[in-house]
Parts: C-alpha cells; sequence; structure tokens
C-alpha cells in the first residue's frame, strides 16, 4: 500500500511539474503584446512579483524537507520565468508602475525573504520545528498567488475586457491545483494540498469570466468605430442602389440655389450674382472607396 502511495505521489508531482510548466508559459502571449506595444497600460505586476515570493519559499521549504525535490524542481524554473516576466514589466511600465513595482520586489523578494531564512535558521530551534514554520509561510502565500490574480479579475469586470487575463494562464491554474491537491494529499502535507483547493476555485472563475466577457472587446471596438463616420458633416452614407437618385436630388438642388442667388443682391466678395462657389459633397459607399460629387 505504501508502495502504491509512493508511485501515485510521483505520478502526480511529474503532472504537477507539467502542468505548472504550462501555467509559467502561459503568459507569454500577454507579455509578446506588452513587448510589441511598448507600453504596461492596463496590466499588472502583482501576481508576477507574489509568484516569484512564493516560489522562493517553496523551495526554501523542499530544502527543509526531505522527499520533495520535485517541489524545487519546478519552483527553480517557475523563478526564472517570473523573474523574466518582471524584468519586461519593469522595462516597459510607465514611472509610477515601475517604481511601485520595485518597492513591492525589494520588501518583499529581498526584506521579507531574508528575514524569514535567518529568523528561522537562528531563532527556530530543530529542524522539525523549522519545517512547521517555513511550511505554515508557504500556506499563507500560496493563497496569496491565488488571491492575487482578483485584481486582475476586477479590472475584466470593470473594463469588460479579458486582454491581460489569458485563457490558458486561468485553464493551466486550474488543472495545476488538482495535481497538486492530489500531491500534497498523497503526502499526507496540508501545507500543499489546502492551498491548490483555493487555485482550483478561483482557476474556475477566471475561466468562466473569460467566457462572458471574450467578445465583449470587438464590440466596444466596433462602437467606437461608427461615431467616427459620422465627425464630417460632409459625409453620406447611403446604399449603392441609391446613389442615382442622390445625384439627380443634388442637381436638382443646385439649379434651385442658383435661380435663387441670380433673384438676390450678392454679398461680399461674389460680385457676380450667377457666380457659386463649388460645393463638394463626398459620398460614402459602404465597404466602397469614397466617391465625391461635385455640383
Amino acid at each position: 500500500m505504501a508502495l502504491l502511495s509512493a508511485h501515485w505521489t510521483l505520478v502526480f508531482g511529474l503532472l504537477g511539474n507539467v502542468v505548472s510548466f504550462g501555467v509559467f508559459l502561459a503568459p507569454i502571449p500577454t507579455f509578446y503584446k506588452v513587448y510589441k506595444k511598448k507600453s504596461t497600460e492596463g496590466f499588472q505586476s502583482v501576481p508576477y512579483v507574489v509568484g516569484l515570493f512564493s516560489a522562493m519559499l517553496w523551495i526554501y521549504y523542499a530544502l527543509l524537507k526531505s522527499n520533495t525535490l520535485l517541489l524545487i524542481t519546478i519552483n527553480s524554473a517557475g523563478c526564472v520565468f517570473q523573474t523574466v516576466y518582471i524584468c519586461i514589466f519593469l522595462i516597459y511600465a510607465p514611472r509610477k508602475a515601475r517604481m511601485q513595482t520595485l518597492k513591492l520586489l525589494v520588501s518583499m523578494n529581498v526584506v521579507g525573504f531574508g528575514l524569514i531564512v535567518i529568523l528561522t535558521q537562528f531563532v527556530a530551534k530543530g529542524a522539525a520545528n523549522r519545517v512547521v514554520i517555513v511550511g505554515w509561510i508557504c500556506l499563507v502565500f500560496s493563497l496569496c498567488v491565488f488571491v492575487a490574480p482578483l485584481c486582475v479579475v476586477r479590472q475584466v469586470i470593470r473594463t469588460k475586457s479579458v486582454e491581460y487575463m489569458p485563457f490558458l494562464l486561468s485553464f493551466f491554474l486550474t488543472l495545476s491545483a488538482v495535481m497538486w491537491f492530489f500531491y500534497g494529499l498523497l503526502l499526507k502535507d496540508c501545507n500543499i494540498a489546502v492551498p491548490n483547493v483555493l487555485g482550483f476555485t478561483f482557476g474556475i472563475l477566471q475561466m468562466i469570466l473569460y467566457m462572458v466577457y471574450r467578445n465583449s472587446k470587438k464590440d466596444s471596438i466596433e462602437a467606437k468605430k461608427l461615431p467616427e463616420l459620422f465627425e464630417d458633416d460632409s459625409v453620406i452614407i447611403i446604399d449603392d442602389q441609391k446613389l442615382p437618385e442622390l445625384k439627380a436630388k443634388i442637381d436638382d438642388v443646385m439649379r434651385l440655389s442658383a435661380m435663387v442667388c441670380s433673384e438676390m443682391k450678392p454679398v461680399g466678395r461674389n460680385s457676380n450674382p450667377n457666380e457659386l462657389d463649388m460645393i463638394e459633397i463626398q459620398v460614402v459607399v459602404p465597404k466602397k472607396q469614397a466617391t465625391p460629387i461635385t455640383a
């Protein structure tokens, strides 16, 4: 029975590594957009700073506890990916967002992590006590990792846009939570199992929001383009079949204008009553090039 449990622990640990690697790869399209636009726009760096801190803690926890090599491998990869993402954010973020990220990075990942290592090594007595203390710290900050995307969820609900909440990230986050939950359960380690219950819940929530708001961006862009067609008062949008009728009406209007002007005393620079300024009306036919008609 113990051998079977160890076998399944290894299986779920390996699957957790594979899926978690997918989680780390999922933000690549988002950061590629940031690179192409040379701007972070409304993008948030908090999930990646917290994620880096959590990965560092799990490595420290795995070093203190035996039979947790799979935690070291995946969290080492996590540290590399999160560091790269944060560096890209710092390059293209506005000055205010950059300074906020740097402050959070230094206070959490340098000062905070340093204090945890120093206190547990020199204050906590015994290896068992260190494992318990660091385990509880890992549990709390793992919950923070899953709660951190709530700022992105709030932004999605407010803007009705899922541009900065990739579906792949939410999907792999949910799948990863399932794998690591069973890994922790088989190891009888609540510090690993418990946070992934919340991770599964938030992953499902993000996927639901993505399905709800995935078409909202396209609709908003089309709505914004519509008023642009009416910015110029001389632009008339007509149906292609009504074009001859419009030309005839324009001719009638111009003849009537000429007759009225001939009976009125000219005002201003037009000394000749028969002289009429040229009026250009631009006719825009849908899905065709605009046709200027000069009367």
